[in-house]
């Protein structure tokens, strides 16, 4: 990105994160006044709401966090403004986790040849987990999202063997772009509210956790923890999950599923090619650099990949050094 192009983008980004601010201080306010029965009367974490956790959460993220979200072209939720009903997501309880009228509506629009029977065939399966083996169901989704479903249905009294796709990778537009902070997610007797979920066609592919700045002890491996106990709580999530963020003010650090903590590292290039402009954040340049539409497509079609190490799956990001470190003979693993 050239100076010129970061001044764009910048001036864009003040404004979003002036909107932001703005919509963050009217739900801070609303929610005291207004009340949100569903969670402060069924839902509790160790005998402390969840209204009061998301409090918490809502002064831990920084709105550039999702300011970038929308500068790149995501619509951006706030959960109390979708609890108090200004927003539908197609979520009838918080034990779902698949957005699944929003999944539905982008696999007519991704496949509008393929019969009702054909999309609802492809749901049954996405959402239709065969075990509990976390990896083993995170690889048999991403199948899914790579080679598409396939799906059988009766056509002129003949049955057809078809594929019904998850993503549109020629028409950006055909696909459903969403940020939501925080979400609350109940799964048996666990509940907890990730920062931000990024969905894509209603699937949550990335979870991103954020540490509060005003804890002067918090490192970016507080982050990396709290997304190891959410995957043993509530493992449901995470059956669909591509990438795991975890950012500190502006700094940010990417992973997979099976990333050690020392494998999160931050993202140094937007386009690829070249290094930001000076002045560019890591956290900038990590959600323009993963997230950017066509970027994040390319990234889950071409560079994640599962290995198998006997009776162990590892899952990969393929990344050229050049992408995670500041200069290329100089490794920046610390945190």
């Amino acid at each position: 990105m050239n100076p010129a192009q970061l001044k764009k983008t910048t001036a864009k980004a003040s404004r979003v994160t002036r909107k932001l601010r703005h919509r963050f201080d009217f739900t801070q306010s609303a929610m005291p006044g207004l009340g949100v029965p569903l969670l402060k009367s069924q839902l509790r974490v160790g005998g402390v709401s969840v209204s009061d956790t998301l409090r918490e959460r809502r002064e831990a993220i920084v709105p550039s966090l999702l300011t970038w979200f929308e500068v790149i072209g995501y619509t951006v939720l706030l959960e109390p403004d979708i609890t108090l009903g200004k927003h539908q997501i197609g979520r009838s309880s918080y034990s779902d986790v698949v957005l699944c009228q929003r999944l539905h509506n982008a696999l007519q629009k991704i496949n509008p040849t393929k019969p009702d029977e054909a999309i609802a065939a492809a749901i049954y399966q996405v959402t239709c987990t065969h075990g509990s083996d976390l990896l083993e169901n995170n690889r048999r989704f991403h199948k899914f999202l790579t080679t598409g479903v396939e799906v059988e249905y009766l056509y002129n009294e003949e049955i057809v063997h078809d594929f019904v796709w998850l993503i549109d990778t020629s028409n950006l537009l055909n696909n459903d772009w969403l940020a939501i902070h925080p979400l609350t997610i109940v799964e048996g007797s666990y509940t907890h509210c990730p920062d931000v979920v990024v969905f894509i066609n209603g699937l949550p592919l990335a979870v991103i956790a954020s540490i509060q700045l005003s804890d002067e002890q918090a490192t970016f491996k507080e982050g990396y923890q709290r997304i190891q106990t959410y995957c043993q709580q509530i493992p449901k999530l995470f059956d669909y999950n591509t990438f795991l963020i975890v950012t500190y003010g502006n700094r940010a650090r990417i992973g997979t599923l099976t990333s050690d903590w020392q494998e999160f590292l931050p993202w140094r290039t937007i386009d690829g090619e070249d290094f930001p402009a000076k002045g560019a954040t890591e956290l900038e340049v990590m959600i323009q650099g993963i997230f950017d539409k066509r970027r994040f497509l390319e990234q889950v079609l071409h560079l994640i990949v599962f290995e198998e190490n006997g009776s162990s799956i590892s899952k990969k990001l393929l990344r050229r050094p050049f992408c995670t470190t500041q200069y290329p003979k100089k490794s920046l693993h610390q945190g």
